[in-house]
């Protein structure tokens, strides 16, 4: 059945369109965390180690309330009707504050039971209140005199001073007063801000606190001192909370003029959209938290009771400040790439394939160095959607205007959170005479591309690369990602068309080698698993290996059932959202799903289809999202040079389909088991076999 026959195919003729048979993609993603923070659990990890990992699932779920509780919140209001699996946005929300709470609670319980005493017997103490000695008291009293108290102002709460606007995510501390104050007013409530410019951990001096790595949280500061501010009156309870709001930036393109300038004034008021979540300290009072819920116009299941500070990821900063290797992974250094003094000539002999962090970055920036400064090189092309700061890249790009390359960006300014990061980018470059364009109207640009023209002899050579992550030296060292380069006429005449799609108003374009979001790649997907469900119904061998970062795309997941029910054996391995329901009789029992928690972020996207014997490989920047397969600019690229399709299946598939150490297996339920060594199986981590190869 081809994609145009099931999307035509109605409910009541399709069994594949149960709502039984779908996951919900939000409860999917926040699930995800729960296998993160595993890792801030295992005492196998090294201990600073874990503490990344707690702060990590703490700031994904953050990340998750700010973009899918808001965006949600907003589908509700809007009544927008239930998708796949047939929850309204009312259900998803009410689960989702269900499961949220239970990931809270064993946040915590990892840390205060678990983490910070472990912390403290290796000699990096985050200290309780309760537990400051005279001398420490003494010091943070000083310090809080000195350097925190001269940028507080607090706001007592009266008919003068209604409730004041409270930032995303600022911490704060809600103080409740008695007495009256020089003016004979009735004290009640009070707000402390704490102003971003102060630090959230404070080390407490070796002379002082008498060891290395002593640290405490402003908020137990503040908390501590805090009648300091309010003197004549008695401090009856000092409550921290912190409200989280969405942050989903809505710009309706075809309704202005300058995307740009939109965005700017969108930005503005970001911090202060609707709330979706608040935190609170335990012991604060319900009358007062009903005070704060109705302000912020939150619902009782929207309140998160927390034993600890609120701001638990901001602890990731003892990680950045004590400097113990034997709490931390042991460093590597990553397999640098030979004849990299010549980008152009090691290109030109053959295809190159980086696999990071396990490949160094680096040949990516000197290719883009040695452009700008080659004299035949006539023109660049790039996109960009997270760069960094102070990014290289963004360096040489400058250095090729200014050499008087025709230099074009596609910068996409709507990468979540990097927007204003991209605003400026996107006028650094527009200054330095880079002709800057913005994508297309309603389809956000997340593919990965590069192109360089070079003049050698009487012809002109397009030399490319093509990647499955963004151009950002440091997400390459901690992002699992694919990069290729490649002179060959047929792809780099491709990504040639494409640029030309994005900075004009070119006509659809027919491309030889490459699949293309939103116009092929959704197609030439199904198109390749219907392929395999026939080679199926032959009784031929049929198999799909698929890596990516979600899946929740209906007509894909039909058709992975479908492939299924024909006999197809599909193995997937999806990191987070996975709406699939795998190993259901007579549905999907041919399919196996698999997510890998490790060392690195995994981020790469690998598809591979069998094909009777002669297997389709693309990598690709696209998840088999609905987004990412109809209303984003995403490329899928093959990898022609045999060896290295060999290298990519063996290192991102077989590698990882391997794994019995760091893999979860999605069960029919929708929960995930963590797989172990059988006894007498050897132990193999997919991760720790490549890092083994460079020399960890």
């Amino acid at each position: 059945m081809n994609a145009a026959a099931l999307e035509a195919t109605p409910l009541e003729t399709d069994p594949l369109r149960d709502s039984a048979l779908y996951f919900n993609r939000e409860l999917s993603a926040l699930d995800f965390n729960f296998r993160v923070l595993a890792q801030a659990q295992d005492p196998q990890v090294p201990l600073l180690e874990r503490l990344r990992y707690l702060c990590i699932s703490c700031t994904n779920l953050d990340e998750f309330f700010e973009i899918r509780a808001g965006t949600l919140r907003h589908a509700q209001d809007l009544g927008v009707p239930p998708g796949p699996d047939g929850l309204a946005p009312a259900t998803v929300l009410a689960r989702i504050h269900d499961r949220a709470a239970e990931l809270v609670r064993a946040q915590y319980e990892c840390w205060n039971d678990v983490l910070r005493p472990a912390l403290g017997e290796a000699g990096v103490r985050v200290m309780h209140r309760d537990g400051w000695s005279e001398q420490q008291t003494q010091w943070l009293r000083e310090y809080f005199r000195d350097e925190i108290m001269p940028v507080l102002s607090p706001l007592g709460l009266d008919p003068a001073h209604p409730f004041p606007k409270i930032l995303n995510k600022s911490l704060n501390i809600v103080v409740v007063l008695k007495g009256k104050d020089a003016f004979g007013r009735e004290g009640h409530l009070a707000i402390v801000r704490a102003p971003r410019s102060l630090p959230r951990i404070i080390q407490i001096p070796e002379d002082v606190s008498g060891g290395t790595h002593d640290f405490v949280f402003l908020s137990a500061v503040l908390s501590a001192f805090v009648d300091e501010l309010f003197p004549g009156m008695q401090v009856k309870g000092a409550y921290q909370f912190r409200v989280t709001r969405n942050s989903e930036l809505i710009v309706d393109e075809d309704e202005v003029e300058n995307l740009a300038l939109a965005l700017r004034d969108e930005l503005v008021g970001r911090g202060y959209l609707r709330a979706v979540r608040l935190e609170i300290a335990e012991q604060c009072p319900d009358d007062i938290v009903r005070t704060l819920l109705e302000n912020f116009d939150l619902t009782e299941n929207a309140v998160y009771r927390i034993n600890g500070p609120v701001n638990l990821n901001r602890v990731i900063q003892v990680y950045d400040l004590v400097q113990r290797p034997d709490l931390k992974f042991l460093p590597f250094q990553p397999r640098q790439l030979s004849g990299v003094e010549a980008m152009f000539d090691k290109i030109a002999e053959g295809d190159v394939l980086l696999h990071h962090p396990f490949d160094a970055f680096t040949p990516v920036l000197e290719l883009l160095k040695q452009a700008a400064e080659d004299p035949n090189v006539l023109a660049i092309k790039q996109t960009l959607y997270r760069t960094g700061k102070e990014s290289p890249i963004v360096d040489s790009l400058v250095q090729a205007a200014r050499n008087g390359k025709d230099v074009t960006v596609v910068v996409e300014l709507r990468a979540r959170f990097d927007e204003e990061a991209n605003l400026g980018l996107a006028d650094r470059l527009q200054d330095a005479g880079v002709q800057v364009v913005y994508g297309v109207v309603g389809y956000k640009t997340h593919a990965k591309m590069m192109l360089i023209v070079r003049r050698e002899g009487r012809k002109l050579r397009r030399y490319v690369h093509l990647g499955t992550g963004n151009y950002h030296s440091g997400t390459a060292r901690v992002y699992t990602d694919f990069g290729l380069f490649t002179a060959d006429p047929d792809i780099g005449n491709d990504v040639h068309l494409i640029f030309q799609q994005l900075s004009g108003l070119a006509p659809t374009i027919k491309l030889k080698r490459l699949l293309q979001s939103p116009f092929t790649l959704h197609a030439g997907v199904l198109k390749r698993i219907d392929r395999e469900t026939r080679h199926a119904k032959a009784g031929k061998p049929a198999r799909i290996i698929a890596k990516m970062n979600a899946l929740n795309e209906p007509q894909v997941v039909r058709a992975l059932y479908m492939a299924s029910q024909a006999g197809v054996q599909i193995d997937l391995v999806v990191r987070g959202a996975c709406t699939l329901r795998p190993g259901l009789p007579g549905i999907s029992d041919n399919i196996r799903v698999r997510s890998i928690v490790g060392r690195f972020l995994e981020h790469h996207r690998v598809y591979w289809f069998a094909n009777d014997g002669d297997p389709d490989l693309f990598c690709s920047s696209a998840d088999w999202l609905e987004r990412n397969l109809l209303r984003r600019i995403e490329t899928g690229f093959p990898i022609l040079a045999p060896e290295l399709a060999q290298r990519v299946y063996e290192e991102a598939l077989a590698n990882y389909l391997a794994d019995n150490c760091s893999a979860w297996t999605l069960q029919s339920d929708g929960g995930y088991d963590r797989l172990s060594p059988a006894p007498g199986e050897t132990p193999h981590s997919a991760q720790l076999s490549l890092l083994g190869n460079v020399g960890a």
